[in-house]
């Protein structure tokens, strides 16, 4: 029989794990909340222009179905 191994699974870093260590490395604290402030930012203008189209659409179709209902 075989000596029971030790197995350990060692979690693999991701890519977005490595570039956060390296810019903890590269920029200070500061530095670093006010990339993360803006990037919060354009995302949150995504969802809004995405919302904006979305409600654009409905619109377009209520109004569409009430002119040939007319």
């Amino acid at each position: 029989m075989q000596a029971a191994t030790d197995v350990r699974a060692t979690a693999i870093p991701s890519v977005t794990d490595a570039l956060r260590a390296v810019e903890s490395l590269l920029m200070r604290g500061g530095q670093r909340t006010a990339r993360r402030n803006a990037w919060t930012s354009v995302l949150e203008d995504r969802r809004r222009a995405r919302d904006r189209v979305e409600a654009q659409h409905v619109l377009e179709a209520v109004a569409s179905r009430t002119s040939t209902a007319t």
